[in-house]
């Protein structure tokens, strides 16, 4: 079988349990429900990290955040580091970005990985003006819940649009006929402000919305959850409040599945459904409501930020699979090149998952590991916030130790937190799914909990750095001699 063309559609902070085939029974997600009836959803998939660049740089590369210090956003794969994209054009593939995301390569990076990145058709001059524009006052409640309601009865062309209508102009136009191709479509939706045009603002009914936890569940978790809460006043919100903001998320969601609906009708359209494999992921999560929170943080490592609701299919991928072993977004990378029949040439961390797509009984891990945070040291290389995200960078700069190192470690039953300046976590994931209540000082968990250390210890150990596949000289030959000019 010739070598498949390879699409990573990536949508931005989307919920795993957001998602109709992931379990959600009001969500509308038609789309994306029926590529997982074609192809394998993965149950237990997790991103690397609960924030935007450091997840999507892991997948890129295999790596985990910590092994080359992407934990911040502004700390981009350079010219020098591996990544996916230039891999698969290095292995004779034609490589396309729809869209403009400027966060995950350093500059230069994505025309040297790419050949045709950007927009076909630009984003209207005004979009981001209009999604960025709150009809409440600063103060007011629903603006600090970043909530910024009906985007209006038009269709708004901002990025995400733009990157559906050029991948569909791509296809149509730019995709070639005489080799594989592959295409990233990396979205911006559903990340907030909570703001989405008609007909998918009014498509869920706020009566229908399933209550978020409360903030009373939270038994022995991190500060940063009651802290970050108060600084933004979110304990105003009401119930109806909550409910409005997640019927619209919910509205964002459908939006995007639409937009992926129109991808796979474009592949389609060339006659190339049989020739793709689709993956579908996101690289984060959403609180939406869970301990009076909305939005991310750094150092959170929940199943609503870090769980992903990852796909695949087409080219021959079984239909209807369900795997539910651990999975790391990571392993995304060394499955594509599996695809691709081409290799990395650098070490990494992810794992094929065509084995255990071929053999749903065999291991494929034993366990999930995410990361977040950042040492007391690194508070001046912490990103400056402004405007709806003021308070949240306020905090993280005024108390550290909120947004500290964290490693979260998940098996099958269970979920360890190591905080390096906060007290550890442990949950039962199955009396406990949700990971609300710490059961780390409880005597019977005392075995697990030993256990589960070991194994992030020997983790941490295993992935501590990568030793470069290009060598330099031991003993290079220098220039013998002053450098300021004398002796010339």
């Amino acid at each position: 079988m010739a070598r498949p063309n390879l699409v990573l559609f990536m949508a931005d902070q989307l919920r795993a349990d957001a998602v109709g085939c992931f379990g959600n029974g009001v969500a509308r997600t038609p789309h994306m429900d029926a590529l997982a009836a074609r192809g394998v959803r993965f149950a237990d998939a997790w991103s690397q990290h609960s924030v935007c660049g450091p997840s999507r740089v892991s997948m890129m590369t295999g790596w985990y955040p910590h092994v080359h210090g992407h934990r911040t956003l502004d700390n981009l794969l350079e010219p020098w580091e591996p990544n996916l994209l230039a891999l698969l054009r290095a292995a004779g593939y034609y490589v396309a970005i729809a869209g403009d995301r400027g966060d995950v390569f350093a500059p230069g990076v994505t025309e040297a990985s790419t050949d045709f990145c950007g927009y076909i058709e630009k984003p209207e001059p005004d979009a981001l003006i209009h999604h960025f524009t709150s009809p409440y006052p600063e103060d007011h409640r629903l603006h600090r819940a970043m909530y910024f309601g009906s985007g209006g009865a038009e269709i708004v062309v901002d990025m995400d649009e733009s990157a559906t209508r050029t991948a569909e102009a791509w296809l149509a136009e730019g995709a070639p006929t005489d080799r594989p191709w592959a295409l990233w479509i990396p979205l911006i939706y559903p990340h907030p402000p909570f703001k989405v045009e008609e007909p998918w603002f009014s498509m869920h009914d706020r009566a229908a919305m399933a209550p978020p936890i409360s903030p009373d569940a939270a038994v022995g978790k991190a500060g940063f959850i009651d802290a970050y809460r108060e600084i933004y006043g979110w304990g105003d919100l009401s119930a109806a409040d909550f409910a409005e903001i997640t019927a619209t998320y919910y509205g964002m969601v459908s939006r995007v599945d639409d937009q992926l609906g129109r991808v796979l009708a474009a592949i389609d359209g060339i006659g190339a459904a049989d020739d793709t494999v689709v993956a579908v992921c996101t690289d984060h999560g959403e609180y939406l409501g869970d301990y009076g929170l909305v939005e991310k943080w750094p150092s959170g490592l929940d199943p609503s930020l870090v769980r992903n609701p990852f796909v695949l299919a087409g080219a021959g991928l079984p239909e209807g699979l369900t795997i539910d072993q651990p999975v790391e977004m990571i392993d995304l990378l060394p499955t594509f090149l599996e695809l691709a029949e081409t290799e990395a040439a650098h070490t990494h961390f992810g794992r094929s998952l065509l084995p255990v797509i071929d053999d749903p009984t065999r291991t494929h891990r034993d366990f999930a590991c995410a990361e977040g945070g950042f040492r007391r040291g690194d508070v001046d290389l912490l990103e400056l916030g402004s405007w709806i995200y003021e308070p949240k960078s306020r905090l993280q700069h005024e108390q550290p130790d909120l947004v500290g190192l964290a490693t979260v470690l998940r098996t099958p039953t269970h979920a360890y937190v190591h905080r390096r300046y906060e007290g550890d976590e442990l949950y039962d994931r199955v009396a406990d799914p949700d990971e609300t209540t710490n059961i780390i000082d409880r005597a019977d968990a005392a075995p697990v909990l030993a256990d589960l250390r070991a194994r992030l210890l020997d983790w941490s150990a295993e992935t501590s750095d990568v030793i470069p596949w290009e060598a330099n000289p031991r003993f290079p030959s220098i220039t013998h001699g002053w450098r300021d000019g004398r002796g010339e």
